[in-house]
């Protein structure tokens, strides 16, 4: 299928409804080739949240991080698609997970999302016995509230279909970006879309995450 993928890749209607941001998978599968990261890597999967997280590495100097953000991609993408090509090959011994928010934000429910995450928690837990599965949970971005109600319900029931599960966590990163004493996001950890972080948004998630990296 990849082969195709690579032929197709010119068509960007290909890329975008036969195989979704085939030109961004390409893309890793190119420095794949140039150099492959080491097996038992910390790999960082998922939307633009994470392709935006320009100096994640940085961040952690320490820890073998291997980044795969896919912007725009939803959840169901990774579980229908991804995982052959920018998952499973690397054999992570953590693997940091942000998707579903994309999801929410067309249309799908919070139920939607679990019953995703689920089958992805299932592969994963097939295919990568040995790896610790951390679910980053979904954000509430200022320019998306008419959507908070799905985003906790997916919060709600991927924390606790995870809670008695070994090997997996479930971060809440999302009551960090809030406003003190108050239940609505800080716009001001927000780039001006209102939608992906800017520094001081990730510098609250880099606080959250750092002991489950290191």
């Amino acid at each position: 299928m990849f082969f195709f993928l690579a032929i197709a890749i010119g068509a960007t209607a290909y890329a975008q409804t036969g195989f979704p941001f085939a030109n961004e998978i390409q893309a890793f599968k190119h420095q794949d080739s140039i150099s492959f990261p080491a097996k038992n890597g910390i790999l960082f999967i998922g939307s633009s949240s994470i392709r935006l997280w320009d100096d994640l590495e940085k961040r952690f100097p320490n820890a073998p991080i291997v980044k795969r953000g896919v912007g725009g991609s939803e959840l169901w993408q990774l579980v229908d698609y991804y995982t052959p090509y920018i998952l499973f090959p690397y054999h992570p011994r953590k693997i940091f997970i942000y998707d579903g928010e994309n999801d929410i934000a067309g249309g799908k429910s919070g139920q939607f999302v679990f019953d995703e995450f689920q089958k992805l928690f299932e592969m994963i837990n097939k295919q990568l016995p040995d790896a610790t599965v951390y679910y980053m949970s979904i954000k509430m971005s200022p320019s998306r509230a008419r959507y908070f109600k799905e985003v906790a319900v997916a919060n709600d029931l991927i924390k606790n279909y995870l809670a008695n599960k070994p090997n997996c966590v479930f971060i809440d990163l999302n009551t960090i970006l809030l406003k003190t004493n108050t239940s609505m996001p800080d716009s001001s950890l927000f780039r001006t879309d209102y939608l992906h972080l800017n520094s001081k948004g990730y510098d609250r998630w880099q606080q959250i995450l750092e002991p489950y990296v290191n």
